[in-house]
């Protein structure tokens, strides 16, 4: 009975974090540019459990049989994020850049660190450097001429910049884009940022629409890929398999209740 407890305090911690993952996909169903998360589970290890003596020299002989292995209980094998492509909304502004596909734009950051992002509303910051909306620069950076009237971004990546008295547009640099052996354990960082870590691994240098699917698009906010149907089903599945897990340990108190009662 002791296992019993241990085993659905494990169920419940982890439906809670499914749950409180599931609750933050919702609270960022209207954030431009949100990637859900989700949590993946794991079976723990197992114990051995108790066996009669066998009778003879087969080690399956017994009341147990082959079920000679408990386990103990599930955990969290790993919590990421659902990378999918959320649909991209036109806006016709110059300043709201969306990947169409893979990938992500490289954000340096003021402590001299790399974050990156999956585009969204930019703007010039202080410097003249084209940059996210929070004023931390694109790499490489592109420096946008004070005295520019329009700015094109192709899907390759180049902008295009015109200038006052100039008929021609000026090609002032090439955003680039990177992607990772594991994109999905990629670490949230708030504004639309993201960071790298040893299970996502290092960023691979890429060129949009060499691939022949990943392009920058101009004029486009890419909407959160969280579906609300699908979160509302899985949160009434968290909360059942939550639930289930309480009626276990209610179970296994009363049992324990019942022991402690006994007299002789």
């Amino acid at each position: 009975m002791l296992d019993a407890l241990y085993i659905a305090a494990t169920g419940m911690q982890s439906q809670q974090t499914n749950v409180d993952t599931i609750a933050n996909n919702l609270a960022n169903v209207n954030t431009p540019g949100f990637k859900k998360g989700k949590v993946s589970f794991t079976d723990l290890v197992t114990q051995d459990a108790m066996r009669p003596v066998a009778t003879s020299s087969d080690a399956t002989t017994g009341l147990l049989g082959t079920a000679s292995r408990l386990g103990v209980g599930v955990g969290i094998a790993s919590m990421g994020r659902v990378l999918d492509t959320g649909d991209l909304k036109k806006t016709d502004s110059p300043f709201d850049v969306a990947i169409a596909g893979a990938g992500f734009i490289e954000v340096q950051m003021p402590d001299g660190s790399r974050a990156f992002t999956r585009g969204g509303t930019l703007k010039v910051n202080a410097d003249g450097m084209l940059s996210t909306l929070s004023g931390y620069p694109l790499k490489p950076g592109i420096a946008i001429p004070e005295n520019a009237t329009d700015m094109t971004i192709t899907a390759d990546g180049h902008v295009m910049v015109r200038v006052s008295g100039q008929s021609l547009a000026t090609d002032v640099g090439q955003l680039e884009l990177v992607k990772f052996p594991n994109a999905g354990a990629i670490t949230a960082a708030g504004d639309n940022l993201y960071r790298t870590n040893e299970n996502a691994g290092e960023p691979i240098a890429m060129r949009a629409g060499d691939d022949g699917t990943s392009q920058i698009q101009q004029g486009f906010v890419e909407s959160s890929n969280v579906k609300l149907v699908d979160e509302m089903v899985s949160l009434m599945v968290a909360q059942r398999a939550y639930e289930a897990n309480v009626k276990i340990a209610q179970a296994s108190d009363e049992m324990l209740g019942m022991i402690n009662n006994l007299r002789r």
